[in-house]
Protein backbone atom coordinates (compact mmCIF):
# COMPACT_ATOMS: atom_id res chain seq x y z
CA UNK A 1 0.00 0.00 0.00
CA UNK A 2 1.35 3.40 -0.88
CA UNK A 3 1.29 6.13 1.70
CA UNK A 4 -1.53 8.63 1.54
CA UNK A 5 -0.56 11.51 -0.73
CA UNK A 6 -2.97 14.12 0.58
CA UNK A 7 -1.22 17.05 2.27
CA UNK A 8 -2.71 16.97 5.75
CA UNK A 9 -2.00 15.67 9.22
CA UNK A 10 -3.03 12.08 9.83
CA UNK A 11 -4.42 10.79 13.11
CA UNK A 12 -5.14 7.66 15.08
CA UNK A 13 -8.54 7.47 13.32
CA UNK A 14 -6.71 7.10 9.99
CA UNK A 15 -4.36 4.52 11.54
CA UNK A 16 -7.33 2.41 12.64
CA UNK A 17 -8.79 2.48 9.11
CA UNK A 18 -5.64 1.22 7.36
CA UNK A 19 -5.12 -2.51 6.56
CA UNK A 20 -4.11 -4.51 9.63
CA UNK A 21 -1.39 -6.38 7.75
CA UNK A 22 0.48 -3.14 6.95
CA UNK A 23 2.94 -1.63 9.43
CA UNK A 24 2.30 2.10 9.34
CA UNK A 25 3.32 4.64 11.96
CA UNK A 26 2.25 8.25 12.37
CA UNK A 27 4.77 10.73 13.77
CA UNK A 28 3.61 14.31 14.26
CA UNK A 29 0.77 13.68 11.81
CA UNK A 30 3.00 12.23 9.05
CA UNK A 31 2.44 8.57 8.08
CA UNK A 32 5.38 6.21 7.49
CA UNK A 33 5.01 2.84 5.80
CA UNK A 34 7.48 0.35 7.23
CA UNK A 35 9.17 -2.21 5.00
CA UNK A 36 9.30 -5.85 5.99
CA UNK A 37 12.25 -6.36 8.35
CA UNK A 38 15.30 -8.39 7.36
CA UNK A 39 16.08 -11.84 8.75
CA UNK A 40 18.93 -10.42 10.88
CA UNK A 41 16.60 -7.73 12.24
CA UNK A 42 14.11 -10.42 13.24
CA UNK A 43 16.78 -12.60 14.87
CA UNK A 44 18.03 -9.65 16.95
CA UNK A 45 14.47 -8.70 17.89
CA UNK A 46 13.65 -12.29 18.85
CA UNK A 47 16.72 -12.68 21.06
CA UNK A 48 16.30 -9.39 22.93
CA UNK A 49 12.60 -10.15 23.38
CA UNK A 50 13.40 -13.68 24.61
CA UNK A 51 15.86 -12.47 27.24
CA UNK A 52 13.46 -9.79 28.51
CA UNK A 53 10.39 -12.09 28.41
CA UNK A 54 12.21 -14.79 30.38
CA UNK A 55 13.17 -12.22 33.02
CA UNK A 56 9.59 -10.92 33.27
CA UNK A 57 8.03 -14.30 34.07
CA UNK A 58 6.01 -13.78 37.30
CA UNK A 59 6.60 -10.00 37.24
CA UNK A 60 4.09 -7.19 36.63
CA UNK A 61 5.67 -5.70 33.50
CA UNK A 62 4.85 -6.94 30.00
CA UNK A 63 7.03 -7.04 26.87
CA UNK A 64 5.62 -6.86 23.34
CA UNK A 65 7.38 -7.39 20.00
CA UNK A 66 6.27 -5.49 16.90
CA UNK A 67 3.71 -5.00 15.62
CA UNK A 68 2.30 -3.41 18.78
CA UNK A 69 0.67 0.04 18.67
CA UNK A 70 1.85 2.73 21.08
CA UNK A 71 -0.14 5.97 21.23
CA UNK A 72 2.01 8.85 22.44
CA UNK A 73 -0.35 11.83 22.67
CA UNK A 74 -1.11 11.84 26.37
CA UNK A 75 -2.87 15.18 26.42
CA UNK A 76 -5.24 14.29 23.57
CA UNK A 77 -8.41 12.46 24.53
CA UNK A 78 -10.14 12.29 21.15
CA UNK A 79 -8.84 9.74 18.64
CA UNK A 80 -9.11 12.28 15.80
CA UNK A 81 -6.61 14.52 17.66
CA UNK A 82 -3.92 11.87 18.23
CA UNK A 83 -1.03 12.43 15.79
CA UNK A 84 1.59 10.00 17.17
CA UNK A 85 1.14 6.25 16.81
CA UNK A 86 4.29 4.15 16.63
CA UNK A 87 5.09 0.45 16.50
CA UNK A 88 8.46 -0.01 18.24
CA UNK A 89 10.36 -3.22 17.65
CA UNK A 90 10.10 -4.02 21.38
CA UNK A 91 7.91 -2.28 23.96
CA UNK A 92 7.94 -2.78 27.75
CA UNK A 93 4.96 -1.56 29.77
CA UNK A 94 4.80 -1.80 33.57
CA UNK A 95 1.53 0.09 34.12
CA UNK A 96 -1.34 -2.20 33.10
CA UNK A 97 -3.71 0.79 33.09
CA UNK A 98 -2.02 1.89 29.84
CA UNK A 99 -2.87 -1.37 28.05
CA UNK A 100 -5.98 -2.15 26.05
CA UNK A 101 -6.81 -4.55 23.24
CA UNK A 102 -5.29 -2.18 20.66
CA UNK A 103 -1.93 -1.69 22.41
CA UNK A 104 -0.49 0.92 24.77
CA UNK A 105 -2.00 4.35 25.41
CA UNK A 106 0.70 6.51 26.92
CA UNK A 107 4.44 6.23 27.36
CA UNK A 108 5.84 2.75 27.76
CA UNK A 109 8.67 2.28 30.25
CA UNK A 110 11.15 1.13 27.61
CA UNK A 111 11.38 0.98 23.83
CA UNK A 112 13.87 -0.82 21.56
CA UNK A 113 14.32 0.13 17.90
CA UNK A 114 16.49 -1.95 15.57
CA UNK A 115 17.59 0.34 12.78
CA UNK A 116 18.10 -0.31 9.10
CA UNK A 117 19.44 2.10 6.49
CA UNK A 118 15.86 3.09 5.63
CA UNK A 119 14.82 3.79 9.25
CA UNK A 120 18.01 5.28 10.75
CA UNK A 121 17.00 8.92 10.40
CA UNK A 122 13.50 8.32 11.76
CA UNK A 123 14.73 6.22 14.70
CA UNK A 124 17.69 8.44 15.64
CA UNK A 125 15.98 11.82 15.26
CA UNK A 126 12.19 11.77 15.01
CA UNK A 127 11.47 8.86 17.33
CA UNK A 128 14.29 9.90 19.68
CA UNK A 129 12.67 13.34 20.10
CA UNK A 130 9.18 11.86 20.41
CA UNK A 131 10.20 9.27 23.02
CA UNK A 132 12.10 11.88 25.02
CA UNK A 133 9.23 14.40 24.88
CA UNK A 134 6.63 11.83 25.96
CA UNK A 135 8.67 10.41 28.84
CA UNK A 136 9.82 6.97 27.69
CA UNK A 137 12.25 6.11 30.51
CA UNK A 138 14.70 4.05 28.47
CA UNK A 139 15.31 4.00 24.70
CA UNK A 140 17.60 1.50 22.99
CA UNK A 141 18.84 1.93 19.42
CA UNK A 142 20.34 -1.27 18.02
CA UNK A 143 22.61 -1.02 14.96
CA UNK A 144 22.88 -4.57 13.54
CA UNK A 145 25.59 -3.96 10.93
CA UNK A 146 27.95 -2.30 13.42
CA UNK A 147 26.86 -4.56 16.31
CA UNK A 148 26.44 -1.49 18.52
CA UNK A 149 23.75 -0.62 21.04
CA UNK A 150 23.07 2.94 22.25
CA UNK A 151 21.10 3.22 25.51
CA UNK A 152 19.38 6.48 26.40
CA UNK A 153 17.83 6.99 29.84
CA UNK A 154 15.61 9.85 30.89
CA UNK A 155 17.31 12.15 33.39
CA UNK A 156 15.81 14.29 36.17
CA UNK A 157 15.44 17.18 33.68
CA UNK A 158 13.21 14.94 31.50
CA UNK A 159 15.87 14.81 28.76
CA UNK A 160 17.91 11.85 27.58
CA UNK A 161 21.45 12.01 28.88
CA UNK A 162 24.56 10.96 27.07
CA UNK A 163 24.07 7.43 25.72
CA UNK A 164 25.64 4.32 27.10
CA UNK A 165 27.39 2.60 24.18
CA UNK A 166 27.80 -1.17 24.05
CA UNK A 167 29.25 -3.71 21.62
CA UNK A 168 28.79 -7.40 21.00
CA UNK A 169 31.04 -8.42 23.93
CA UNK A 170 28.97 -6.57 26.56
CA UNK A 171 26.22 -7.41 29.00
CA UNK A 172 23.88 -4.43 29.07
CA UNK A 173 22.02 -3.46 32.24
CA UNK A 174 18.38 -2.54 31.78
CA UNK A 175 17.98 0.50 34.03
CA UNK A 176 14.23 0.09 34.59
CA UNK A 177 14.95 -3.24 36.34
CA UNK A 178 17.39 -3.87 39.19
CA UNK A 179 18.93 -7.11 38.02
CA UNK A 180 18.40 -7.64 34.29
CA UNK A 181 21.28 -7.61 31.84
CA UNK A 182 21.02 -8.41 28.15
CA UNK A 183 23.83 -10.54 26.75
CA UNK A 184 24.78 -8.89 23.46
CA UNK A 185 27.10 -11.75 22.51
CA UNK A 186 23.99 -13.90 22.07
CA UNK A 187 21.99 -11.05 20.48
CA UNK A 188 24.61 -10.42 17.79
CA UNK A 189 25.72 -14.06 17.33
CA UNK A 190 23.93 -14.69 13.99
Amino acid sequence: MSLPKEEREYTYVDYLSWPKDERIEIINGTPYLQAAPSRIHQEILSEIHRQIANYLIDKNCKVYPAPFAVILDLEEEEEEDIKNVVEPDITIVCDEEKLDDRGCKGSPDMVVEIISPSTARKDKIEKFNLYEKTGVQEYWIVEPEEKILSVFTLQANQRYGRPGLYSEDDNVPVSIFEDLQINLNIVFSQ
